[in-house]
């Protein structure tokens, strides 16, 4: 199970760097026009997200328990932080989003969500069954 975690874990972030890129090239920094979401939350939830990813790695590599629940005390930000923005995309309708976020394909949404709430899931199972 904790393999598979780690897997999910890196199809998540394919995911997010997918929509970080499309993000970016619809002029996500410029933000001319008006936009739900913040910089800072756009650049906090993959940076909470890859620090999680890194603990995760130092728990599979030996580290012990700590790593692996401070792994999760990062997932619970992130996805907190994810669901923001989910709540926001949506409110604007998906495909009726506002600034860069109105490019973002729905089926890469679906999947970086559905990725993310089973590595949420699996890291949280893991966890617990530690001996």
């Amino acid at each position: 199970m904790k393999t598979v975690t780690l897997v999910l874990w890196i199809l998540t972030a394919c995911a997010g760097l997918y929509l970080l890129s499309v993000w970016l090239r619809n002029g996500g920094l410029r933000q001319t026009k008006v936009t739900r979401f913040p910089k800072v939350l756009i650049f906090t939830h993959p940076a909470l997200a890859v620090a999680g990813l890194a603990l995760w790695v130092a728990f599979l590599a030996g580290g012990g328990r700590a790593y692996a629940w401070a792994a999760f005390a990062a997932l619970v930000v992130t996805a907190m932080l994810g669901f923001t923005m989910l709540t926001r995309w949506l409110m604007g309708g998906g495909r009726h989003a506002r600034g860069a976020e109105q490019h973002f394909p729905v089926v890469a949404v679906v999947l970086h969500g559905l990725t993310g709430v089973s590595t949420f899931v699996l890291t949280l199972l893991t966890a617990t069954t530690l001996a």
